[in-house]
Formats: C-alpha cells, sequence, structure tokens
C-alpha cells in the first residue's frame, strides 16, 4: 500500500505537465523516463505506475496541450469560432514545436484515440453549423485541418531554425526578398512579383487569412 500512496501522491497529471516542460526545452529527445523522474524528484516505479511507456507519455502530453488549446473562449458565427479554433491550434503548435510531429503520429497511428476526434469534432462541428450540405462536411472538415497542421508546422519549423541560428526573422526575411529579387524575370516572374510582399508579412495574419479562404469556397460550394 505504502507504494501505491506514493504513486498516487504524484499523479498523472503531474507526470504529463513535466513531460511537457521537458519536451518545450529540449524537444522528444530530452524526454526520458531518467530525465523524467530527476525533474519530479521520484523513483521511475511511481512513474510506470501512471505511464507505462515513451509512447503513452506522448500521446499523453500531446492530448493535453491539444484539449488546451480548443478551449476557444471566442463565441460567434461559426466562421469566427473555426478562426479561433485554428488560431488556438496555430499558437499551440508555435509554443510546443514538438507538437506538429506528435499530431502527425497521432492522426496516422491513432486516428480513433483522444487528439483526433477531438480536433475533428471541434472543427467539423462548427462547419456543419455553417449550413453546408452534410456530404460536404467530411472533405471541408479535412481540408481545414491539414491546412491548420501545415501551416502551423511549417511555422514552427522554421522559429525552430531562427532559434538555432545566428539570424533573427526580419533578417531571414530579407536574405530571402533579396534572393528572390535577384532571380531571372523570365524563368521566375511570379517570385520577384510576390518577393515584397513577403518581407513584411506577419505569419498569423496570413494564417488566417488562409483560413478564410478555404471557409469562403466551403461555403461557396454550399451555395451552388
Amino acid at each position: 500500500m505504502a507504494q501505491r500512496t506514493r504513486a498516487d501522491a504524484l499523479s498523472r497529471e503531474r507526470i504529463v505537465e513535466a513531460a511537457v516542460a521537458l519536451l518545450d526545452a529540449d524537444g522528444e529527445r530530452g524526454l526520458t523516463f531518467r530525465t523524467l523522474t530527476e525533474r519530479l524528484a521520484t523513483g521511475p516505479g511511481a512513474i510506470y505506475w501512471h505511464v507505462p511507456n515513451k509512447g503513452e507519455l506522448l500521446a499523453a502530453a500531446t492530448a493535453s496541450v491539444i484539449g488546451d488549446a480548443l478551449t476557444v473562449t471566442v463565441t460567434g458565427s461559426p466562421w469566427e469560432e473555426i478562426r479561433a479554433v485554428a488560431l488556438g491550434l496555430f499558437e499551440a503548435i508555435d509554443r510546443h514545436p514538438w507538437l506538429s510531429t506528435q499530431l502527425a503520429v497521432q492522426l496516422s497511428r491513432s486516428p480513433w484515440g483522444t487528439v483526433t476526434p477531438r480536433i475533428f469534432e471541434s472543427i467539423g462541428r462548427r462547419v456543419s453549423a455553417l449550413g453546408v450540405p452534410e456530404s460536404t462536411w467530411f472533405t471541408a472538415t479535412s481540408a481545414l485541418a491539414h491546412y491548420i497542421f501545415g501551416a502551423a508546422g511549417q511555422n514552427a519549423a522554421n522559429a525552430q531554425v531562427l532559434r538555432s541560428g545566428d539570424t533573427d526573422r526580419a533578417e531571414f526575411l530579407r536574405a530571402a526578398v533579396d534572393a528572390w529579387e535577384g532571380l531571372d524575370p523570365g524563368e521566375f516572374p511570379f517570385l520577384k512579383s510576390i518577393a515584397g510582399q513577403v518581407r513584411e508579412h506577419d505569419d498569423r495574419e496570413q494564417f488566417l487569412t488562409g483560413i478564410d479562404l478555404i471557409l469562403t469556397g466551403i461555403t461557396a460550394q454550399g451555395r451552388s
């Protein structure tokens, strides 16, 4: 009974919180049961009592962060709520760079787990409230989810590269714009024409504009 009392005092919630902190600091490589026991000042047995392996620990950390991200406080039209859900997920992936990879794992390997159903329910419930045909709900919700994960994941990857180097975002964008403006106009007319837009763009505004474009297409399809 003494062992169970110690394990219960530790709690699964505390373990998951510590795992998220370790993942934020050093990514998946920084999360081991050894580092976790050191952070929690406990023995491995107490942790294994609640979480039997690293895979389940990563899934629990992912579910915890996503659960917080899906707590939408903005109420309004379904369109506005979808934007709020999307931005919440975007910012969660931005704060937790490891999350993008773990979401891909959850979506591909465990669509019946705790993460995928919550994401699709949160977005899909609002898609259905847009008044579009039920036959389009799955495709529309999938399009939004894939865009969110792709755009947010790329943004997080970009930020991680910048954090690991000596270049800030403004310098990085200036270098990209200068390179694009120097391209052969006969071979790359499009890139040269948009180079100036890249220099000052805001990542979140660009992301939300993409959400609006998808929603415009979804609702237009519903009217056709």
